[in-house]
């Protein structure tokens, strides 16, 4: 059986995460709306790339743009504000912005469809225009056979009291979409005294990643970084999936000289939480955790070198048998390891620690503290801890 030390399971997880990402689906979404709604400080607070900061977008058709990065699997088609040219323009907006989304679909290729379209109107408006609502409609009712998901976001809603007699003026109209959206997208300072704190992102991130197609949910959930609970959800399943398959290694009990047997599942496992999250990890910072709860000498968090140490944090019902890992065990040891590693991604996502952080004696700290933490809790046969 191959043995991997720290370095060496380091470099097959950043394989994988590499592969992972590269399997992952253009995420495609299409911005209408007045200019001066605020759609940039949306894009730039909904996903964890500035993509809009960049200011440079690749002419699609005449009037519509697209705002993309490289190596990043997200793109964003900006359209100009509804009132630019009178008639004319918007007529050239509509068959425009309906030829893109026809062209997607027809193409049959999932990167190159149209998932998902925010209509953008700004709270402080105070109304629903009746040319916008006009144009609306006559989207809605030319894109209906093309099931892409619409979603009316409601920017720069300084006043909650605003945006709900707004959206209220909107519900009116009995327009064919999925929801309508009020969003500060970030804190706003009014005045010296009170700032209106950023609200509505997560709603939108949740309610998006529902009706998008199931080709691109993974990708939204890495690319977005509104919503960490979602990223945590995600996370959580893969390891409640990587754990219910080393229950199944285990469940003839494994010598510890055979616990290499498990590092496949969990390279996958950390991998796949790694693009969950969308942060880059450098190697280092995977050597640095992986040492922290293996152990530099160790083959795996299973290596037969810290079972004996292991073993100790953890309850009763999953202690080896017989110089033999059992099926719980397994599960248990792997859930663990899983469960530190979003705990310290999720420190990450919130700006408590930096990702070159990891690597410091602080991350590392960190990471052994989350590892024992999980460790000591009770569990079911399938390794997800008992509530």
């Amino acid at each position: 059986m191959e043995n991997f030390n720290a370095a060496e399971l380091a470099q097959k997880i950043m394989e994988r995460i590499r592969s992972e990402y590269k399997e992952l689906k253009t995420l495609n979404v299409m911005i209408l709306g007045k200019t001066g709604v605020g759609k940039s400080t949306l894009i730039n607070n909904m996903f964890s790339q500035k993509i809009a900061e960049t200011g440079v977008g690749k002419p699609v058709t005449d009037t519509i743009r697209k705002y993309e990065k490289q190596d990043f699997p997200l793109a964003i088609y900006d359209t100009p504000g509804l009132e630019l040219g009178g008639d004319n323009a918007v007529e050239n907006l509509l068959e425009e912005a309906i030829g893109l989304i026809r062209d997607g679909v027809k193409s049959g290729d999932i990167s190159k469809a149209i998932h998902c379209i925010w209509y953008c109107i700004s709270t402080p408006s105070h109304r629903f225009e009746q040319s916008e609502i006009d144009f609306l409609k006559r989207f809605l009712d030319e894109t209906e056979n093309f099931c892409v998901p619409v979603l009316i976001v409601m920017t720069q809603s300084y006043s909650r009291r605003d945006a709900l007699e707004l959206k209220h003026e909107i519900e009116k109209e009995n327009l064919k979409i999925v929801n309508i959206v009020p969003v500060l997208a970030e804190d706003y300072d009014i005045d010296e005294e009170y700032t209106a704190k950023a609200f509505g992102l997560d709603r939108l991130s949740e309610i998006m990643y529902s009706v998008i197609p199931e080709a691109v949910q993974k990708t939204f959930i890495c690319v977005q970084c509104a919503n960490i609970e979602l990223k945590k959800r995600k996370a959580q399943a893969v390891v409640a999936a990587s754990a219910a398959v080393a229950a199944t290694t285990g469940a003839v009990p494994i010598p510890f000289s055979d616990a290499a047997l498990l590092v496949p599942e969990q390279i996958g496992m950390l991998g796949g939480i790694t693009v969950v999250f969308g942060i880059p990890v450098e190697k280092a910072s995977l050597v640095a955790i992986l040492s922290s709860t293996i152990g530099t000498a160790g083959t795996t968090v299973l290596g037969k070198t810290v079972v004996s140490s292991i073993l100790k944090c953890i309850p009763a019902y999953g202690s080896a048998i017989g110089g033999a890992i059992s099926a719980a065990t397994a599960a248990a040891l792997t859930a663990a390891l899983g469960e530190a590693y979003i705990a310290l991604l999720v420190r990450v996502a919130k700006g408590e620690l930096k990702p070159a952080d990891i690597q410091s004696k602080e991350g590392m700290d960190a990471i052994r503290r989350l590892f024992k933490q999980r460790l000591s809790l009770k569990r079911d046969k399938d390794g997800m801890p008992l509530e």
